[in-house]
């Protein structure tokens, strides 16, 4: 299994997904058709997927156009997403396999939008497992509760995503890590594995590469929002649980102009 980013707009990421024997691809949130075509045709695949994480544009715009493209490709999304041009709807823990080898396990993520849904994606004997989670896992952030609750969000983060495999890649909708790791040391400051994350993100944007992928295990380390089961930040935003932390966490980034 190789995965590839397809820089889109103005700080998405679509994402690649390739069954190296069979030269099967799927592909998440393409909202740049286009650009899409050109990426496979580089690397030699046929496209048999579209994931799509959520029903925003800027995820689900393209997909009207990729059925245009590539007649009969399926189109995927969450059951009560109202994802554009979906012809296969997702519930929490169905299935799908792309080619010989890549396992595709739908996981419910809702809170950002109502029907959000991640992919947990692994190659053969489960080796280096991957997660694409649209805009409700950023790198040291998650997405703004546009259709949800607190309570939501803490589910999808801090134990749906959280209880996958520490080595889980996660690939994520957007290239906010600079900003997010910003954010995130004005709630730990002491923080020092933020602080080195930070400093080598910012090297990477300064060479105009992805600060993309993270692992769940670098999140469970950097990520406030992730991190909210922790005494020591509740005590320190005056929160007495873990949602409140969350919901507070959230609150200050909301508000924070950094």
């Amino acid at each position: 299994m190789k995965i590839f980013h397809v820089p889109c707009l103005e700080d998405n990421y679509a994402y690649l997904i390739i069954d190296e024997t069979t030269k099967e691809a799927a592909v998440v949130d393409p909202v740049e058709p286009d650009k899409i075509l050109q990426a496979l045709n580089h690397h030699g695949v046929n496209l048999k997927l579209v994931l799509t994480t959520h029903h925003h544009w800027d995820h689900a715009g393209g997909n009207e156009k990729m059925k245009e493209l590539v007649p009969g490709i399926e189109v995927c999304g969450g059951s009560i997403d109202n994802v554009k041009g979906c012809t296969h709807k997702l519930d929490n823990g169905d299935k799908l396999t792309l080619g010989s080898h890549v396992n595709i396990l739908a996981l419910h993520t809702p809170c950002h939008t109502k029907g959000h849904i991640s992919y947990y994606v692994t190659g053969k004997a489960e080796e280096n497992p991957a997660v694409f989670t649209g805009d409700t896992l950023f790198i040291a952030g998650c997405g703004k509760f546009f259709e949800g609750t607190a309570e939501q969000m803490y589910q999808s983060l801090c134990q749906t995503l959280a209880s996958l495999p520490k080595p889980t890649q996660v690939y994520c909708g957007h290239e906010y890590t600079v900003k997010n790791l910003q954010f995130a040391l004005t709630v730990e400051p002491d923080n020092v594995k933020t602080q080195q994350k930070l400093s080598w993100a910012q090297k990477q944007r300064q060479a105009g590469l992805p600060t993309i992928p993270s692992t769940i295990e670098e999140e469970l380390e950097t990520n406030p929002f992730m991190r909210a089961d922790l005494p020591e930040l509740q005590a320190r935003l005056g929160c007495d649980s873990p949602v409140e932390t969350l919901r507070k966490t959230r609150d200050l980034k909301d508000n924070w102009r950094g």
